[in-house]
């Protein structure tokens, strides 16, 4: 029998941070990488690797609705919000959209996001339920898209390839992600709406929201923060942890991105992000509540972010919990 011996540049496993434990009996693992940030930006906690590049996904979204407030955008409050946000789809996301879009003299054909349903499960159902299908307007980076569109309308740039890595919209939001995270990009792909996705460290990307919250007023980086802690429904929607935790936490920063990211920052610029690295979103709340426990944040939004049932019969015989 020939044994296979992994070649020497194989990654080592990363930890484990959750576990999936039904009747009593663990039957999965959830590995990945996270990093704590003291108040004055120094390393706290370290587990697995946090210092090579992600792809954040939607938590790069603040750092997108700052490179379009420098770029000229005319938005504030909810409708700033739902620029940075991966929205639920509901009524009063779907109606800042298209206000957004007819403030810049264009409709939902502008978009060039793919068709989709909302995002929230019971706002799906109830879609489909009147008979209409997938839109574009649905797909949860609509209000960013609108907002991209609107820059690119009020200073005169292309509407059909705002997209295109090259296009100038695109080149600023580059040039923000590197200034904000205080880190090269080196690799940049396709998120699932068809924007380019610069990655990052995790502790890039926890520097980044740490920088966001404590941003002098006036700036770009504080107006998104405020807009984003003040309006967290247009950011995430009614049924969403990231608007639990800005509601519950005054001050605190919070966005998930797609294969179960998350990044937050509390007002005296404690910060933290992680990734899951096979993508387990069931993860996330589990992983999000311990580590907010570890930076002294406790109470019933965190009891309630880290609650992940598994059901047998329809009722409870396990859990999702944290294992570090």
């Amino acid at each position: 029998m020939t044994s296979l011996t992994p070649p020497a540049s194989a990654p080592a496993a990363l930890p484990v941070l959750a576990e999936v434990v039904r009747s009593g009996f663990t039957e999965g693992r959830h590995r990945g990488s996270l990093v704590l940030l003291d108040a004055d930006g120094g390393v706290r906690l370290a587990l697995g690797e946090v210092v090579a590049p992600v792809f954040p996904r939607s938590s790069n979204k603040p750092m997108q609705a700052d490179a379009l407030l420098r770029a000229g955008l005319g938005l504030d409050g909810e409708l700033l919000a739902l620029a940075a946000a991966s929205h639920s789809g509901e009524t009063f996301h779907l109606d800042g959209v298209r206000k957004i879009l007819s403030g810049a003299g264009l409709t939902e054909d502008a978009l060039l996001t793919p068709p989709d349903l909302p995002l929230d499960h019971e706002e799906a159902e109830a879609w489909l339920r009147s008979g209409r299908g997938r839109e574009r307007v649905l797909m949860n980076c609509s209000g960013k898209h609108a907002a991209m569109l609107a820059v690119c309308v009020r200073n005169g740039w292309p509407l059909d390839s705002y997209l295109d890595p090259g296009h100038p919209v695109q080149q600023l939001v580059l040039e923000v992600v590197r200034e904000v995270s205080g880190e090269p990009v080196d690799t940049v792909g396709v998120d699932g709406c068809g924007a380019p996705l610069m990655a990052l460290s995790l502790t890039g990307l926890a520097r980044a929201f740490r920088g966001y919250v404590l941003a002098d007023p006036g700036t770009t980086r504080r107006a998104v923060a405020d807009a984003m802690r003040a309006h967290p429904e247009y950011v995430a929607g009614t049924r969403r942890p990231d608007t639990w935790l800005m509601r519950a936490i005054p001050g605190a920063l919070s966005k998930m991105g797609a294969e179960a990211v998350q990044a937050v920052a509390l007002p005296d610029g404690r910060a933290l992000a992680f990734k899951i690295d096979d993508g387990g979103g069931r993860a996330l709340g589990p992983v999000l509540a311990r580590a907010l426990r570890m930076m002294g944040v406790e109470g019933e939004v965190v009891d309630r972010i880290g609650d992940a049932p598994l059901l047998g019969g329809g009722v409870r015989v396990g859990e999702v919990r944290a294992a570090f």
